[in-house]
């Protein structure tokens, strides 16, 4: 965040001077072009054949001189501003680091396999964001095999997606529909609140619309009511402000287009819940967290060179400290140990003991004594191997 605060500074300072010399320059020019304008008219109105007098020579030198001095030093301003602008550069380069090898593995998607994976992952990125004839191209230049099964949902949510972008709810509406049950079975809101934008758009359209609008609440409200009685209750009273306008009215906050953004946004979750996928795309996922960890790891690398202790990290599956991703990124349970205070591992698990207690399989080897342990939170004994793997 520093490093980012410096940098703003100096774009300030640019932003500011340039600012000052673009006001400073048009103001002068003006001037400048007013002046010789007159000289121009004064001289035209004159006799062809006039000689100019030496009033009129000098004049003309003066303004001659200014312009040859005004255009010096706006040149001088320039080369002034080019110089503080090169200094943003410079402060980019001081305050970010460039070079990110410390923090990553070169080895990573060195076999065939894992570069096929980010293959993949990177087509099916390009299919999520609709740039489908971009994933075709990948997928036929990598050699990947990408099904049409797979292809066809995110394709049509797409469409949906797009559709809604200009505020066309009929292509969601027919897709809630056909998945009526399963959005049922999710406990989802996503058809009622559907139907609720279309009836606010109906009678935005003012009282000609209201018989409509009537009947489209009694077709489509009826089966919502026993969840969403209050919500229905709201969208009636609105029906009593139609003939003078809704806008002045108590409900102005339901012709907000941020119901458009919310209708946006239920709408991929729950088309992702549907079909199995997370919101964000695999690759925006890691791409997002390698973005929040990078700080930290930069960091941490610069402490361990310094103390000499970077054998520390030995470049496996685990990172030297912990970065926390935001609630966001968890999409598992995670078991610390309560007696080492370590994450479990798959070569560490968690190990369920008789009297319930649960801790990793270092603590419990470490709290072995021959052929007996005692666990740290109660009473019971038991032998080592009694304890169960437990599974989150």
């Amino acid at each position: 965040m520093e490093a980012c605060l410096a940098v703003e500074k100096e774009i300030d300072k640019v932003l500011s001077k340039f600012g000052g010399i673009n006001d400073h320059g048009k103001r002068v020019l003006s001037d400048l072009i007013d002046q010789v304008q007159r000289l121009k008219e004064e001289y035209e109105s004159t006799d062809g054949e006039h000689a100019l007098t030496n009033i009129q020579l000098d004049i003309l030198k003066q303004t001659m001189g200014k312009i040859k001095e005004t255009v010096s030093k706006m040149a001088t301003d320039h080369r002034d501003l080019h110089s503080t602008v090169s200094k943003v550069g410079k402060a980019i380069d001081r305050n970010f680091v460039a070079d990110f090898s410390a923090t990553s593995r070169e080895d990573t998607f060195h076999s065939a396999e894992k570069l096929q994976l980010m293959n993949q992952v990177i087509c099916q990125h390009f299919c999520r964001q609709g740039m489908h004839d971009v994933a075709e191209e990948l997928a036929k230049e990598c050699d990947i095999v990408s099904e049409s099964h797979e292809k066809e949902p995110l394709n049509e949510i797409n469409h949906i997606l797009d559709r809604l972008k200009v505020k066309d709810l009929e292509p969601a509406l027919a897709w809630a529909v056909v998945h009526r049950e399963s959005l049922e079975g999710q406990n989802s809101t996503l058809e009622f609140k559907l139907h609720r934008l279309r009836f606010i758009e109906l009678l935005k359209n003012g009282p000609a619309f209201q018989t409509e609008a009537i009947s489209y609440a009694r077709t489509h409200f009826r089966k919502y009511v026993h969840r969403h009685e209050k919500d229905i209750q709201t969208l009636m009273g609105m029906l009593l402000y139609i003939p003078n306008g809704i806008s002045p009215s108590p409900y102005t906050t339901l012709l907000d287009s941020e119901m458009w953004i919310e209708i946006y946004e239920i709408f991929i979750r729950e088309s992702c819940q549907l079909l199995g996928v997370c919101i964000n795309s695999p690759l925006a996922t890691c791409i997002n967290a390698g973005c929040t960890a990078i700080p930290a790891l930069l960091n941490i690398k610069q402490v361990m060179m310094q103390r000499q202790v970077t054998g520390i990290w030995n470049g496996k599956e685990e990172l030297p400290i912990e970065i926390d991703l935001g609630t966001e990124a968890r999409y598992h349970s995670v078991f610390a140990c309560p007696i080492l205070r370590q994450q479990s591992t798959k070569f560490n698990p968690p190990m369920r003991l008789t009297c319930g207690h649960v801790i990793s399989r270092d603590a419990l080897n470490k709290l072995c004594s021959g052929n007996k342990l005692k666990c740290p939170y109660c009473p019971m004994e038991q032998t080592p191997s009694e304890a169960r793997l437990i599974y989150f």
